[in-house]
């Protein structure tokens, strides 16, 4: 593939003809429950069916769908919370984007691109809190240098080393890229490429994209296919939920799931989920042209886990630490924590609103995150080992689909939280982890359990960074 764009990936017809034709069948309690129990074969569903549960407003039903997301990702996922921090190393844009605080004619944000040394003091201070996966945010400008200052930035990141440890894996959250500099991007020992359509409506994309590269709707959607083509088998899709109606962006999300299913034999690993909030300078984003509603956004939340049962749903300081609460088990399998989104936020203390690019609902320190996540009996997780042994792309499905994956990801899991509780962990919090820790060695299946505790007692006897 080269990097002629394609134009193909999101049919709006079908889907708006989807949307209309399945209205009146939302209350068919006899069908809706057909759908949920083909849900739990989890092979996820049909556009006709996830349409069909987006529609459904008897609560009967809803509770139904909730307590089927909750199966679901009990059985795919166990009782595990993914953490991370993002690591926002420049602030700069040349787009003209309505709903973000970084868009270049916003004069209310204090432009700012961290340079090496101040990359490396941000990354010790998350290594210091005990954070192991970070997501590096670039605005969508680059310095002076170009391309190579993320490809810097990264190598930056991986190479500072404290007493307590190191950052394991680097995701990324960039612009659209050329093949070429995808796979500069994948020689630097990337996990996850990070990328958000925004909105799948065309003509709102038109709308709130007013100009720079990001205007270019084709390009930017056709960024994914480059990032597989290049080798990064791990990509992560989403939308900003407001812009349009959530009900339209999650049968495209199917959509651009299926053509990369298609494509490449496995889908996206990923999928986030914000809403719109608040940002310096941006009326938009004050009043959302399609608010989503607490109760929507927990819907949205249950869909996606029902109808794409294997790809990881991230959920970010955004929200609220109720709201956080509640996603968990609804579907959510990776969380954000302690969060600053201004470039120099870590290690400055500052959580200064005219250089961020939204406001945070959740400003928790991770300390105080791992030990509400543990009071609702979840394992935080800081596990990559599934990246650092090439459990990545179709690898990683062939393991999950069977449901073999928990033999790696429990464990890693229980090991890595081990290490979080014995090397950065409050009193407060040790005394709850070590507490959930012993029960859930205790509720596992025999092979699990000696394969965790093997990991667990490695890490208490003072090794570290031991994974399966």
């Amino acid at each position: 593939m080269n990097d002629a764009v394609q134009t193909t990936i999101i049919d709006e017809g079908k889907i708006q003809e989807t949307l209309f034709r399945t209205r009146s069948l939302s209350d068919d309690s006899g069908h809706i429950k057909e759908v949920l129990a083909k849900a739990l074969e989890l092979k996820g569903l049909s556009a006709e069916e996830t349409a069909l549960l987006m529609n459904v407003s008897d609560p009967t039903l809803e509770r139904a769908i909730s307590d089927t997301a909750k199966r679901i990702k009990e059985q795919i996922y166990g009782k595990r919370l993914v953490l991370f921090a993002p690591l926002y190393i420049s602030n700069l844009c040349q787009n003209e984007c309505l709903y973000c605080a970084f868009r270049a004619k916003n004069k209310a944000v204090k432009r700012r691109s961290l340079d090496q040394e101040e990359i490396a003091r941000e990354v010790v201070t998350l290594v210091n809190q005990g954070h192991k996966r970070l997501l590096v945010v670039v605005g969508e400008a680059y310095p002076k240098e170009g391309f190579s200052y993320v490809t810097r930035s990264i190598e930056t990141v991986y190479s500072v080393k404290t007493d307590k440890g190191e950052i394991r894996r680097v995701n990324v959250n960039v612009a659209p890229l050329t093949l070429d500099e995808f796979r500069m991007l994948k020689a630097t020992g990337i996990g996850t490429y990070q990328l958000f359509q925004e909105t799948y409506h065309r003509e709102t994309y038109q709308r709130v994209h007013l100009s720079g590269k990001k205007r270019d709707y084709d390009w930017r959607i056709s960024a994914t296919d480059r990032a597989m083509t290049a080798g990064i088998d791990d990509v992560g899709v989403g939308v900003l939920f407001g812009l349009y109606d959530w009900r339209f962006e999650i049968l495209a999300i199917l959509q651009h799931v299926a053509h990369l299913e298609k494509t490449f034999g496995v889908g996206p690993h990923t999928i986030s989920v914000p809403r719109l909030e608040p940002a310096t300078g941006s009326e938009m984003s004050e009043h959302p042209p399609f608010p989503v509603s607490d109760e929507d956004f927990r819907k949205i939340i249950a869909i996606l886990r029902i109808s794409v049962p294997y790809t990881g749903i991230i959920l970010s300081t955004r929200e609220s630490p109720e709201t956080r609460r509640e996603s968990f088990a609804l579907g959510v399998s990776q969380i954000s924590a302690g969060s600053r989104t201004n470039p120099g936020g870590y290690s400055e203390d500052d959580r200064d609103p005219d250089s961020s690019q939204f406001s945070l609902g959740d400003h928790r320190t991770l300390d105080e995150v791992i030990r509400d996540v543990a009071s609702l009996g979840y394992i935080p997780s800081f596990c990559t080992g599934c990246y650092r042994l090439g459990r990545t792309g179709q690898d990683f499905m062939d393991l999950a689909k069977p449901g073999d994956i928990k033999y790696h990801c429990d464990p890693n899991a229980l090991s890595t939280f081990t290490e979080y509780l014995l090397d950065y962990a409050s009193e407060e919090t040790r005394q709850a982890g070590e507490a959930l820790i012993e029960k859930t060695l205790a509720q596992m299946d025999d092979k699990q359990r000696e394969i965790s505790l093997g990991l667990v007692q490695q890490v208490r006897a003072g090794k570290r960074d031991v994974f399966c």
